[in-house]
């Protein structure tokens, strides 16, 4: 896809970095020149130093062949004009980056497709390190509205030997919780579960779930029996 990122902070940087990775084809428009030359050092792309609501540098960016604009500037006035200009340009999808709930109804308004509180990312994550040591989000998929989680399941645990239709029929294994693989570490064999596959200790479990849901999960899945 050709994506135009707004913004090479943290978070505008840090997408440019995986979107080039995973072979999209990306320009960014950041107005600090030195991060514009930074980023080009880094990951070759294409950087024009400019401001995220100039018409002038979003046409230089090739906006009107966009699949998607990010606006992940720091300010959401200037995310909001961005975003404004990109429906102007028909882009298919947008994407804002929102610092202040303030601004969510206008990013609606503007026809944004899809707000990401990076804040709220944060502490999402930070409360799953705290009270969930044993997991891990490997990503967020629906728009932040589910997870794909991984789970390793340690010695002892009561699950190992047990098969994944037999965990997931607990009652205690939360329903809105799947299992999408399984890695063996000891066959180093990675794959799709079946319902008759057995979990073994030390395999890693990849779970959609959501955040709510996958506490009840990694309780089932790594509790220990009594030694």
């Amino acid at each position: 896809m050709y994506i135009v990122v707004t913004g090479g902070g943290m978070v505008g940087g840090g997408l440019v970095h995986r979107l080039l990775d995973n072979k999209h084809d990306v320009v960014l428009i950041e107005q600090d020149k030195e991060i514009c030359d930074k980023l080009y050092a880094e990951t070759g792309v294409v950087a024009i130093n400019g401001s995220a609501t100039s018409i002038e540098a979003l046409n230089e960016a090739g906006i009107e062949k966009a699949d998607v604009v990010v606006a992940a500037t720091g300010n959401d006035a200037d995310n909001l004009a961005c975003a404004i200009l990109a429906k102007s340009f028909e882009v298919p999808q947008i994407i804002v980056r929102m610092k202040d709930p303030a601004y969510k109804n206008a990013y609606r308004v503007a026809g944004v497709h899809s707000i990401v509180r990076v804040t709220d990312l944060m502490v999402s994550q930070i409360m799953m390190d705290i009270e969930n040591p044993q997991v891990r989000r490997i990503t967020t998929i629906g728009g932040g509205k589910a997870d794909i989680f991984l789970v390793i399941v340690p010695e002892h645990a009561k699950v190992a030997g047990k098969s994944v239709q037999d965990i997931v029929g607990s009652r205690r294994f939360p329903s809105q919780c799947v299992f999408i693989a399984v890695y063996n570490q000891q066959t180093e064999e990675f794959s799709i579960p079946r319902g008759k596959q057995v979990i073994n200790e030390g395999d890693e479990l990849f779970l959609i779930s959501t955040a709510e849901n996958i506490k009840k999960a990694v309780d089932l899945l790594t509790a220990k029996n009594k030694t």
